[in-house]
């Protein structure tokens, strides 16, 4: 190799070496002047509140049974064990010659959001299942006649419009463990901009099985699983979470009795599940989760 070609060689390293350090000297100023979080750090309801405290009983819905404990294989397959799967059984049939039973299951995560993959579209074919209509997403018929907004919080850390909505939970003390408690819900939520839950039919033997799912994350909700791993990992954001909802059913008649009783009984617990989640405006605000130095304060 002449002395040139050589000398030309090291030159053209040179410049690909520097290429590359001042590249990542630019992302690592990029990241620091755009406040840009690669890596996510766990976050908790106040309190640790876990799924299991929501209430057993609703107005028109009651548990039946116990709630289901999973075994160590299970478990590890979940990957968490902030989790619920529980029954819930309508107190006054609408039908008086059945009953209809719906299986609420919820599972948090949080830190490292993975691919979301614990769908009943995903799961279900994989235990045997055929799907058997396409997955759609239907707004919930939610009753928002004890929701309001939220004057507490500013405009700027505001969802729709700027407002922040709160919901009311019951009064009655077999119902909840704070009566008349208010809530915030998430942010894309308001009277006019429902809850979205993505919906499946599956046979597979038997009666059909109808299943509904929403994920809430970082404050807000979604019905399709590929958008909460975005949602989750906004790079802005220094931490992450999401809470998957889903209800079951083989005991309703059709995908449109599936959806109004599944729309009843979130109805009746969203103010409970919002209550087993990270309030994101207080998160947004810096409020939350306390700081060591706030820590000591409260217990000074």
């Amino acid at each position: 190799m002449s002395e040139h070609t050589q000398q030309t060689k090291s030159v053209a390293v040179g410049i690909a070496t520097a290429m590359l350090v001042g590249g990542a000297i630019a992302i690592g100023v990029l990241i620091s002047t755009r406040g840009i979080h690669l890596t996510k750090t766990p976050i908790y309801p106040k309190d640790n509140r876990q799924l299991s405290n929501i209430p057993t009983e609703t107005t028109n819905w009651t548990r039946l049974g116990s709630d289901r404990v999973e075994s160590a294989e299970v478990l590890e397959v979940l990957g968490t064990e902030n989790y619920l799967s529980r029954d819930y059984i309508e107190k006054d049939p609408k039908d008086p010659s059945r009953t209809v039973l719906l299986a609420l299951h919820g599972a948090y995560y949080t830190g490292g959001i993975d691919t979301v993959p614990h769908i009943p579209e995903r799961c279900f074919v994989g235990g045997g299942l055929q799907q058997s209509i396409s997955s759609h997403s239907r707004a919930l018929t939610i009753d928002t006649t004890n929701w309001t907004v939220d004057r507490s919080v500013p405009k700027e850390f505001g969802g729709i419009n700027g407002k922040v909505y709160t919901v009311r939970l019951s009064n009655d003390r077999t119902m909840t463990d704070s009566p008349g408690l208010r809530v915030r819900l998430p942010r894309n939520v308001a009277p006019d901009t429902p809850i979205m839950m993505r919906f499946s039919e599956f046979i597979g033997g038997g009666k059909p099985i109808y299943a509904g799912y929403f994920f809430i994350a970082n404050g807000q909700t979604k019905a399709n699983a590929n958008d909460v791993r975005a949602l989750a990992f906004n790079l802005e954001d220094d931490y992450s979470f999401y809470l998957r909802v889903q209800i079951n059913s083989n005991s309703v008649e059709s995908m449109d009795e599936f959806v109004a009783a599944s729309s009843e009984l979130i109805s009746e617990i969203i103010g409970e599940i919002m209550r087993c989640v990270p309030d994101w405006t207080r998160v947004d605000q810096g409020l939350y989760p306390p700081s060591e130095s706030q820590n000591n304060n409260e217990h000074d």
